[in-house]
């Protein structure tokens, strides 16, 4: 049996984020003992993915960047362009292949944390811990025992809800004949797509250059699109709405969000947390995780540091998530029109606030002055409703 004081289950951004920071600053026997249990290669693995933040100047992770961003854009449905300057603040995108090299860089030479690869089978509280059960790379089964247990998996199901959408998306990094992208700029939200029956959808584009980009086909709607309706969302609005001409596609992501007015339990048992998305570090109203889950980390290990229970903290604050369930009840029910309701948004409160007020860092009054921009009849009657409907399990995927 390993003991470590803590044991993190999950190797992906939470996972990873949480052991950088346990790991300190320095190299030597510093701080908490930990062990990390990364997923062998396959279906428990997490996807390469792109995970997009913004934050002023420069960040703990800079250095595995791919690309960052002081102007952004919003297009209506019609064309017409929103830009906005967001200085301080820079809009930076980090490729999880990038994120994992930088950490394990990192740990290489922490003699405070351990990796194994591991298939983990149970988490279950013990008197004064926590054990963590899993099989080893040859699938012997082994055991962690663990004051405290992080797991970031994701959960089975997702729990009872008045609203759940889904962020799915499937983009293509590409390269193209001709200089077609504007480095300068991020598009943020392109509306010049067709629009699903139920939800919106959108183009993104993060350019790295002249000639290479992230384009990407996302939409918010109850359930996600077949492998072959992705592709043909992507197809059409590289040809058809940005007319990249001849371009070769490079690699591809894809990925399901969910969206939802659900309370995520961040805490299952005495010693076992849950963490990242799991733990709710996922912006319901914008699928963004990656900001939600580094305040999470951060409170966790300045936590254990002091010798104090290391419960994660809620990502985003309980008016936030209020003013997300108004959202996506006004989304889901069909009475906000959603391109016009960003659009009109991104026009008229600027958009460096626009962000802020997205990651949860404005004040009550500065909140309100967003919400009286947006569509306010259906908003409020959307409002009003909410605490009548029941809680629902979702029945997706």
């Amino acid at each position: 049996m390993l003991e470590a004081d803590v044991a993190i289950v999950g190797a992906g951004a939470a996972g990873l984020s949480l052991a950088h920071r346990l790991a300190g600053a320095a190299p030597g026997p510093r701080g908490p003992s930990v062990v990390l249990l990364d997923a062998p290669p396959g279906p428990l693995r997490p996807p390469r993915r792109t995970w997009c933040f913004w934050e002023p100047g420069r960040g703990r992770f800079d250095a595995a960047v791919t690309a960052s961003w002081q102007h952004l854009r919003v297009r209506h449905p019609a064309g017409a362009a929103v830009d906005g300057d967001i200085a301080p603040l820079r809009y930076k995108m980090l490729r999880s292949d990038d994120f994992e090299h930088l950490v394990a860089r990192h740990l290489a030479d922490r003699r405070t944390v351990r990796r194994l690869e591991a298939t983990v089978d149970t988490v279950e509280d013990v008197s004064g811990g926590a054990l963590v059960r899993f099989r080893d790379g040859d699938g012997s089964p082994r055991t962690v025992r663990a004051r405290w247990v992080f797991d970031s998996r994701p959960p089975g199901s997702l729990p009872a809800a008045r609203t759940t959408l889904l962020q799915h998306f499937h983009g293509w990094f590409v390269r193209t004949d001709r200089p077609a992208f504007d480095p300068r700029t991020a598009e943020l939200m392109d509306f010049r797509t067709p629009q699903p029956g139920r939800g919106l959808s959108f183009g993104y584009v993060l350019p790295v250059g002249r000639h290479e980009a992230l384009v990407e086909y996302t939409e918010f709607s109850p359930r996600p699109l077949t492998p072959a309706g992705y592709e043909t969302a992507v197809r059409q609005y590289a040809e058809e709405v940005l007319r990249l001409g001849e371009l070769q596609v490079l690699s591809t992501e894809t990925g399901v969000i969910p969206m939802t007015d659900a309370p995520m339990p961040r805490r299952t048992g005495e010693s076992v947390f849950r963490i990242g998305a799991a733990g709710g570090a996922t912006r319901p109203s914008t699928g963004y995780t990656f900001a939600g889950l580094q305040r999470q980390t951060h409170a966790v290990a300045a936590a254990l540091r002091q010798g104090r229970r290391p419960v994660p903290p809620p990502a985003h604050s309980a008016r936030s998530r209020a003013m997300d369930a108004v959202l996506l009840r006004a989304l889901d029910s069909g009475r906000a029109d959603g391109p016009a309701l960003l659009c009109r948004l991104f026009a008229r409160v600027p958009m460096r606030r626009l962000l802020l007020f997205l990651d949860g860092r404005t004040r009550l009054h500065q909140d309100l002055a967003v919400g009286l921009r947006t569509p306010v009849k259906p908003m409020l009657r959307s409002a009003l409703e909410l605490p009548g409907l029941p809680r629902r399990p979702f029945d997706g995927p």
